[in-house]
């Protein structure tokens, strides 16, 4: 597309903190060629050391020790390692204000409705740390919660990192096992949890399954249960169990911070899970915090005077990135439950309470808005929306359409694209650019980033393996029990040498945007010819009765063809007539070999935990293989029938 289809108004792209920057910039280098996004990108990856400083300044990260080098062994990757001089702590910067401004709002499904201030946040994190000394936690020591998103999550992830302690989490929704494969591994001396939470329109209870936790976590010393549910949850039983209120006390403290290494670490996250035990992906303290700063103040243009939400859970990345909004002094607004329950427009219905001027959520979400004809513009005022931000999985093009015409014509809809992997984003949105159909906005600044053909050589417009060339801060320090690194060294750099393989297949556009058409290893291979899954998903979606829909590949007479399965509204059966208009809409907008040799009818479509589709799963499923970790899946149950439908598959 080339004619775009929103463009910032000239006073916004004038107050927007990218504006800024770029001013900045050529005030303290002297570049006065930086004068659009371009040349600012340029300089960014061309001149890495000192690129990375005037962010630093700009964003007002609190540090001491030496500033120089900022960047040793550049040329390694993996090996490159940024201000190896610098300590700092992490909480210290998200806690930099202390004053009576908003910095938590809080919602959930049962009603529940609070509110902290930045000083309030202060007293709460100062009797956890205090805690949390008591129960022995110190540096480098891991705390973990499998908690809901609420705000006590938060309170515990800033105590447990005043302290230069790790904190990792995962959401509640996790069975016994998907929780010990994950924190089993890392041996956490605290856990947090939550006696139970809401989804909708259901209570689910957590103590019933932390039994099973710590018998199989032994390093697990004291458990911490928010009371959530019952104002007294009893808690019988339950070997180091002790309630919040307890364990916290009510006395105030003095909040001190502990300093670290810019390379310390800082999070412990996982991969999904799905092809067998999760790996334990190490993030630095520096490199989190400056990475998420340059995306928050810069890409997101992201102020005090902002209210930020994003829908997520504690076990995707979109909460710790969320959670550094702190450092800038925004509010962080918090929900926990269904985002369709009661109605499908709950959200929309926050955003107005709350007054939500920077909404995040997944493309699943949006896409099941317009579905359900969900029309924000004409029931809501969203006054203060200024942004939408949506990641999780590609959004379709028909997506943006929706968002224009029926959610707000005034707002920016900044598609962005990362991963656990850098707990960050390799693609973003950007308040000083135009948003064209289908496309992210562009690259992050500092990520000098590519798609590669198979030979390792740039490409443009056509697919490629979405890459990334020269080092950044928020590169993970390693994983977790892998000493030599080899583990690291295969998940990223085995495919072309010294050269981030991030697994995505992208491509980069004449506008130096960016389109992610789905996991390059889930990509389609019929008769050699590789297809993005994305590619299929958003014609098919398109189908007034299709809700939602997976493909795979299946392995056919020394080939490969196209497998679709297709959910439909709740009535509905896939009859012939359907399937033909399904692979007439797959044909005209793309090319006959996207088109399904095969389209079948299923009642649910497998999700890992973080809702993203679970390509994998369904493929080993009709090929027979045992799918290795079910329990990184939201509805392990739906491969069932995958099964039984791998009888239609055999002609």
């Amino acid at each position: 597309m080339t004619t775009p289809i929103w463009e910032p108004s000239a006073e916004r792209v004038d107050r927007a903190n990218m504006s800024r920057f770029m001013r900045f910039v050529r005030e303290h280098v002297g570049h006065e060629d930086i004068e659009s996004y371009a040349s600012l990108y340029d300089f960014s990856i061309r001149q890495i050391d000192k690129f990375w400083p005037l962010v630093w300044e700009f964003c007002g990260i609190r540090a001491s020790g030496e500033f120089e080098p900022v960047l040793v062994d550049g040329d390694k990757m993996p090996g490159a390692r940024f201000y190896p001089g610098v300590t700092l702590n992490f909480a210290q910067n998200l806690l930099r204000f202390r004053d009576d401004r908003l910095a938590i709002v809080f919602r959930n499904e049962w009603g529940h409705r609070r509110q902290y201030t930045y000083a309030e946040l202060h007293v709460e994190v100062a009797r956890m740390v205090h805690a949390l000394k008591g129960a022995g936690v110190g540096k480098g020591d891991r705390v973990a919660g499998f908690m809901p998103n609420m705000p006590e999550t938060v309170i515990a992830m800033l105590a447990t990192t005043s302290l230069g302690a790790v904190w990792s989490s995962c959401s509640p929704d996790f069975g016994i096992n998907g929780v010990v494969d994950r924190f089993g591994q890392i041996e956490p001396k605290v856990l947090f949890c939550a006696d139970a939470y809401p989804y909708g329109g259901k209570r689910f209870d957590c103590l019933a399954k932390i039994h099973g936790v710590l018998e199989k976590i032994p390093s697990v010393q004291q458990l911490v249960v928010v009371p959530y549910a019952e104002q007294t949850p009893d808690l019988a039983g339950i070997p180091q169990a002790i309630a919040w209120p307890d364990f916290a006390g009510s006395a105030e403290h003095s909040l001190e911070f502990t300093p670290v290494g810019f390379n310390d670490p800082l999070y412990v996250m996982y991969s999904s899970g799905t092809t067998g035990v999760p790996k334990c992906i190490v993030h630095g303290v520096g490199g989190t915090l400056l990475q998420h700063l340059k995306e928050l103040v810069l890409h997101t243009d992201l102020k005090r005077e902002d209210r930020i939400f994003y829908y997520t859970t504690c076990g995707w990345m979109m909460w710790n990135w969320l959670v550094s909004s702190l450092a800038v002094g925004a509010t962080l607004v918090l929900y926990d439950g269904s985002p369709s329950y009661p109605e499908p427009q709950s959200l929309w219905d926050l955003a107005d309470e709350v007054g939500i001027s920077v909404f995040g959520t997944s493309a699943k979400w949006i896409a099941a808005c317009d579905k359900a004809g969900v029309k924000p513009r004409e029931t809501h005022k969203l006054t203060a929306l200024k942004t939408i931000l949506s990641t999780g999985s590609p959004l379709a093009p028909e997506s943006y359409d929706y968002v224009y015409q029926h959610v707000k014509d005034r707002v920016l809809l900044a598609s962005i694209s990362g991963g656990t992997d850098i707990v960050s984003c390799f693609a973003l949105g950007n308040p000083v650019l135009p948003v064209y159909r289908g496309e992210l906005q562009c690259r992050g600044l500092g990520m000098a980033v590519e798609t590669l053909d198979d030979d390792g050589k740039p490409v443009r417009g056509e697919p490629g393996e979405l890459s990334c060339l020269k080092p950044f801060p928020s590169m993970p320090i390693g994983f977790w029990n892998d000493p030599d690194g080899a583990r690291y060294r295969k998940a990223y750099f085995a495919k072309h040498p010294n050269i981030w393989s991030h697994g995505d297949h992208a491509e980069i556009t004449p506008h130096d945007g960016v389109i992610i058409l789905g996991r390059s290893d889930a990509t389609l291979n019929p008769g050699g010819v590789r297809i993005g899954t994305a590619e299929i998903y958003r014609q098919v979606e398109q189908v007034p009765e299709v809700i939602e829909s997976v493909a795979v590949g299946q392995k056919w007479s020394d080939d490969e063809r196209v497998v679709l399965f297709v959910r439909l509204r709740d009535g509905l059966t896939l009859d012939d007539d359907l399937r033909e208009r399904i692979k007439r809409q797959i044909r005209a907008n793309t090319t006959p070999r996207h088109v399904p040799a095969k389209i079948l009818q299923v009642t649910d479509i497998p999700r890992t935990i973080s809702g993203k589709i679970s390509e994998i799963a369904v493929r080993d499923t009709i090929h027979g293989k045992v799918v290795k970790n079910t329990d990184a899946l939201a509805n392990p149950d739906s491969l069932t029938h995958y099964a039984e439908l791998s009888a239609q598959l055999a002609d």
